[in-house]
Order: C-alpha cells, then sequence, then structure tokens
C-alpha cells in the first residue's frame, strides 16, 4: 500500500505523543508477529509508555498470554473489527495501560480458516475512545502484508491519539 509513513516514523510520533502526555499503551499483536511492539521499544525511553504486548495468534495464545475463554469467543471470531476491539481492550486491561492496540488478520499467502482473503487486517484502539478499522490490501505477499498490518495499527493509533487531544 502506497503512501504510508514508514513503520519507524509511526511509531516515533505515538511514542512521542505518548510520553508528552504521560500514557501508556498494551499491545496485541497477531499477525503482525511483534512488529508493533518492536518499533515502539525501538524507541530509546520506551519503558515510559510501553507496558507490555503478546503475540496472540492461536486460541492456545490467546488462552495463555491473555487469559481468554471460550465464553469470552461466544460469537466472536478473529480478523474481525469486534474481535480486535475485544482484545485491544483486553490487553489495556490486563496492563492497566491508557490505551490497548490489537491487529488480527491473514497475511498469506493463503487465506484464513475463517474464509478471509490474505491482505484482510482489522486494526482496534481501545482507550477513552474505542477505533477500528478493516483494511485489505489485495496482496498475498506475507512479509509485505505484516508490514502493512503493523503500519496500519499505529496509522490508526496515531490518528485516535491526534482526534481525541489530551483525552484518558
Amino acid at each position: 500500500m502506497t503512501g504510508l509513513e514508514p513503520l519507524s516514523v509511526l511509531a516515533a510520533r505515538v511514542g512521542a505523543t505518548l510520553r508528552e502526555r504521560r500514557q501508556t499503551v498494551a499491545v496485541a499483536e497477531s499477525s503482525a508477529g511483534g512488529l508493533v511492539s518492536a518499533a515502539l521499544l525501538a524507541i530509546p525511553g520506551a519503558s515510559a509508555f510501553f507496558l507490555g504486548g503478546a503475540v496472540v495468534y492461536s486460541r492456545r495464545a490467546g488462552k495463555a498470554l491473555l487469559g481468554l475463554a471460550p465464553d469470552d469467543m461466544t460469537g466472536m471470531r478473529a480478523e474481525t473489527e469486534s474481535y480486535a476491539r475485544f482484545i485491544a481492550g483486553r490487553i489495556r486491561e490486563s496492563h492497566r495501560a491508557t490505551w490497548g492496540i490489537c491487529e488480527s488478520g491473514a497475511t498469506g499467502p493463503s487465506g484464513s480458516p475463517y474464509g478471509d482473503a490474505p491482505g484482510h487486517v482489522c486494526v482496534a484502539v481501545a482507550g477513552a475512545v474505542m477505533a477500528s478499522r478493516t483494511i485489505e490490501t489485495g496482496d498475498a505477499d506475507r512479509v509485505s502484508n505484516m508490514d502493512v498490518f503493523a503500519r496500519q495499527l499505529l496509522l490508526l493509533f496515531d490518528e485516535t491519539l491526534r482526534a481525541h487531544g489530551e483525552a484518558e
């Protein structure tokens, strides 16, 4: 996808905003595989705003890392905006962070077991406000999609932070 800023640029801007506002974030990733957490942690002084993260790539990981029970998933499946919002809220609560952010998607080269095409991702932000969106890259390249998914999550978070000022 053209027009997206590099991951490091988005992470630096988000990190600076969080540090300035004395806010914190916890990250739940799936298909991005930890790229969002790595980009945020690459910023000197990240401990001022980054509380932790998890790569929740399977139901087993959801249970182990977020304490998800089968009842939590009733009527919900991964790779949807409702799931991404739920997990963003769960990671926020578990880390007692100002914000929780999440992405859940199908990187490729094939589609997901849920029927989503490669390049499908849902990103979400949970905090004083909730935001989410679905992106379809139309690309089956796994590495490219991982990068785009990470950038899309930080882009949504950056937009949400800018739109909601000092909101807590």
